[in-house]
This record gives structure tokens, C-alpha cells and sequence, in this order.
């Protein structure tokens, strides 16, 4: 139905992009708010404050393992409702609580809710679509989903002048249940119901072991741990760079948004790409792109000194483009031998990509205190990691076949 009708798989990429984005507006609309939350809740660490950003993740890693594989048994929709119930309750907690720990817990509690939307919004475009021309959607989806982390912390910022923090997570709600609500009214359920595997406990493991059958979704699954892993170091400090070393004050939101419009520039190009040159070529060179600038900038700044934040922008700016064409195309490559149990496929990946990321951010990101040099060093030790990973994957490959 989606690959004859134009118009619908318009409104298509739309809803999955939205529902995507309910994940990027909890995480990146915060931003601005967190020197306001240690403020409130006693934190005397500031960079306690980053695991409000990367917890959020390691809820969205663990709850995509229930929610996948239920949504194969089950359907897409009725499991998006129930991970957005859950989103309400933890937001009320969030918004509620005077301890730090418990913030922390619901911040969990706000990422199990929402991998349902992240994870079946995924398996809902593997229902629809397959091949090259999944890994334009994907790409089409990505690109407007980081739309959301380019006005956000701007978003946060207005909220923060003309309410408090508390109030960043009411308009996070509000949002979702307008999402929710286009969902339900327009979205018909992908999964036929003679497509769907009888739930018992041991689809997890049946799910699991299919899935570490091929090696391109294992390989594809620890690239994208690798590069979001990294990633997630620069949305977890981005705050303490921008405004702390660089005593960039309320026009934070701004250069965060410059480099979330490079991602946004460079997706859609790979979905005017994809279909022309593969996913796969264009993954690895994107790849070798982000492994050398980040390695440009260790070999130049070295002594641990920032440059101007023109320079360290235009570094920045270089390397998310070459992320825009590495997260949809990852995704894209692990997903496509895996659309006979696309949930729990999805889930899995989501999950090992995730959890891998969580300690990646957390680590890396306790040294960014005073320099963006540690940054720089976790983008090429992880793009190196990468390309290490498509080696391998490519001579296993032509061993199999001789």
C-alpha cells in the first residue's frame, strides 16, 4: 500500500519521523536547563548533570528488548500506547520530585517509554519497505527527525525565561499526546496478523539467536554502537563546552543547532544518494570521513589548548555531516536481512547499539572538563573502531564465498 501511494507514504515519513522525535525533544530540550536542575536539586558536580542525557539512553536500550519482540506477537500500535503511558508516568515523576536519584530513575524510566515509538517506528518502515529504497526513507525519517534537536534547546531556552525546567517536561507531554493522537487517527497497523509470531518467553531467545545468525546485522549493530556512543558524548557535554569553556551564555542553542543542521543537510543528501551509490559505499566512506577529521583535530590541538570556537564549530560542522550519512544507512544495512522478525530485530540493535553507547558517553564524557581534545580523541577511536568492524565483516565476507 505505502509503495503505490505517494501521497500516504508522505504522511507516512512524517508520523514515524514525529514519533521519533518525541525521544530527541526529551533529551536535547533539557539541555539548557540543566545548570537550572542542579541548581534546584542540590548537584554540586557538574558533570553529575550528564547522566540526566545519557540515562535517558540506557532506558531506551533495555526497554526495546520488551517492546520489540511484543510487538511481533502483538502488533506495532498497542505497544507504541503502552510505552507512551509509561513516558507519562515517569514525566510526572520527573517533574514531581525534589531528589536528584530519583530524577535519575525516572529519566530511566522515561527512556523504556519511549523505545517503543523509537524502536516500532523502525519496524514499522521494515513492514512497508526493504533495500536501497528503505535506507532512503530511513534517511528521509532521520532528517527530520533532527529537525527536533535543532530548535529545541532554543525551545527549552524560552521555556526556561517565561516558566522553570519543570515546565520543558509539560511540553514534551504535550507534544507526544498531539503525536499520539495523529497516530492513532491516521496510522493503519503494518503487521498483518498472519505475519505474527505466537508470543511465549522463549521468542527472546529464538528472536536472539536468529539475529546473531547474520553477520551483517551483528556488524552493522556494533558500528552504530561505536559512532552513537560518541555522538552521545557531545549531547551529554554540549552545555559544558558551549557555555562553560567557551562562556557562550543563552546563545548555547544556537551552536547546538548549527551542528544539528549538518546532520539534518547531510541526510537528506544521502537520501538523494542512496539510491544511486548503495547504503553500504556511502557508509564506509562517511565513516573514513569521520574518522580522519576527528584525528586532524587531535593531531593539531594535541596539547589539550581549545581553538576559537569558529575553528572547533567548523570541526564540529565537518563531522556531523559525516554523521547524517552513517546513522540511517547503519540502520538501514543491520535492519535488511532481518524483516521476517523485523520487532525484535529492531530491538536488538537498538538495545546492543545503546548499551554499548551509555559507558562509551559516561567515560569519555568524565574528561571533558576543562578541553574538547578527550571529545575529539572518542570520535576517532570509535571511527576507527568502525572501520576496523567493516573490514573484518568484508573479509568474512569474501572468505564465505570462495
Amino acid at each position: 500500500m505505502q509503495n503505490s501511494n505517494p501521497a500516504f507514504k508522505n504522511e507516512f515519513v512524517a508520523l514515524m519521523a514525529s514519533l521519533m522525535s518525541i525521544v530527541a525533544l526529551t533529551i536535547d530540550a533539557l539541555l539548557p536547563a540543566l545548570p537550572n536542575i542542579a541548581e534546584d536539586l542540590n548537584i554540586t558536580d557538574p558533570n553529575s548533570t550528564q547522566w540526566l542525557i545519557t540515562m535517558i539512553f540506557l532506558g531506551i536500550g533495555f526497554g526495546q528488548l520488551i517492546f520489540g519482540p511484543l510487538s511481533d506477537s502483538y502488533g506495532r500500535k498497542p505497544i507504541v500506547y503502552i510505552g507512551f503511558f509509561i513516558f507519562i508516568i515517569s514525566s510526572i515523576i520527573c517533574v514531581t520530585t525534589k531528589n536528584f536519584e530519583m530524577m535519575l530513575f525516572a529519566r530511566v524510566l522515561q527512556g523504556v517509554g519511549l523505545s517503543a515509538p523509537r524502536t516500532i517506528s523502525i519496524a514499522m518502515v521494515r513492514d512497508s519497505f526493504s533495500g536501497d529504497f528503505m535506507a532512503k526513507l530511513l534517511s528521509v525519517i532521520v532528517m527530520f527527525f533532527i529537525l527536533v534537536p535543532v530548535i529545541a534547546p532554543t525551545f527549552g531556552q524560552i521555556l526556561l525565561e517565561w516558566f522553570d525546567w519543570r515546565a520543558i517536561f509539560n511540553a514534551n507531554l504535550i507534544f507526544g499526546s498531539v503525536v499520539m493522537l495523529w497516530f492513532w487517527k491516521r496510522q493503519p497497523e503494518t503487521l498483518d496478523k498472519s505475519k505474527r509470531i505466537k508470543f511465549s518467553p522463549s521468542i527472546f531467545i529464538t528472536g536472539t539467536k536468529e539475529f546473531f545468525k547474520h553477520k551483517e546485522a551483528v556488524a552493522f549493530t556494533l558500528t552504530s554502537g561505536f559512532i552513537t556512543g560518541s555522538f552521545m558524548v557531545y549531547l551529554s557535554t554540549s552545555q559544558q563546552i558551549y557555555q562553560d569553556q567557551y562562556n557562550l551564555g543563552e546563545l548555547f542553542p544556537y551552536f547546538f543547532a548549527s551542528t544539528a543542521l549538518s546532520i539534518g543537510l547531510s541526510t537528506f543528501t544521502n537520501s538523494r544518494l542512496v539510491m544511486r551509490f548503495g547504503s553500504r559505499n556511502i557508509a564506509f566512506y562517511a565513516t573514513v570521513a569521520y574518522f580522519l577529521i576527528s584525528i586532524l583535530y587531535v593531531i593539531l590541538f594535541i596539547s589539550g589548548n581549545n581553538p576559537s570556537i569558529g575553528v572547533l564549530i567548523s570541526f564540529f560542522l565537518i563531522q556531523f555531516f559525516a554523521v547524517g550519512f552513517i546513522f540511517g544507512n547503519y540502520r538501514s544495512l543491520a535492519m535488511e536481512p532481518l524483516g521476517h522478525i523485523a520487532g525484535i530485530g529492531a530491538a536488538i540493535n537498538g538495545f546492543i547499539s545503546t548499551v554499548m553507547a551509555v559507558p562509551i558517553a559516561n567515560y569519555i564524557g568524565s574528561f571533558v572538563h576543562t578541553s574538547v581534545l578527550p571529545l575529539f580523541i572518542g570520535f576517532s577511536v570509535f571511527g576507527l573502531l568502525s572501520l576496523i568492524t567493516f573490514y573484518v565483516l568484508k573479509y568474512s565476507t569474501q572468505r564465505k564465498l570462495a
